[in-house]
């Protein structure tokens, strides 16, 4: 009598953990390609969001914030003011989100802003940089320079 065994052969395993080598050789650099345009997506949302946010300040308070916590929430129990605007999220007000760093510069007498939003590591995060103001435009930068007023908008 033979006896035979069942199971897989070293061989057919082998084959198996090939392919899904293969698979995952394909498919890795197309969820890092993916993760960086939605963190690109995400941080010019949140430009726009500061955008509405710092008009809707400058409606409020007549002068745009001093600084960017000067929109963010307001602590427990208490009411809206010039320094805890209610108007963002604490993520957002931290100045941190979605793989961006976004960096607010008050203008003089906080009569005018800028906005930059720049990637935490270029390459890993996001490829682009983005810049903004109180004309509401928001450029961008691809060269790895730096955005600013003379970067091209974007759409």
């Amino acid at each position: 009598m033979r006896n035979k065994q069942k199971g897989f052969s070293l061989i057919e395993l082998l084959i198996v953990v090939a392919i899904i080598l293969i698979i995952a050789a394909i498919a890795i650099p197309n969820l890092l390609r993916a993760k960086i345009a939605a963190n690109q997506a995400s941080a010019v949302g949140s430009l726009r969001t500061l955008n509405t946010a710092c008009i809707a300040y400058s409606t409020s308070y007549n002068q745009y914030p001093a600084a960017l916590t000067n929109l963010g929430p307001v602590g427990s129990g208490g009411t809206a003011s010039s320094t805890s605007a209610d108007l963002i999220d604490s993520v957002l007000a931290a100045g941190t989100k979605s793989g961006y760093t976004f960096k607010y510069t008050a203008g003089s007498l906080n009569q005018s802003y800028s906005i930059t939003a720049t990637p935490l590591t270029v390459g890993t995060t996001g490829q682009s940089m983005y810049y903004t103001d109180q004309s509401g435009v928001i450029r961008v930068d691809t060269s790895g320079s730096g955005a600013s007023s003379a970067s091209t908008p974007i759409g």
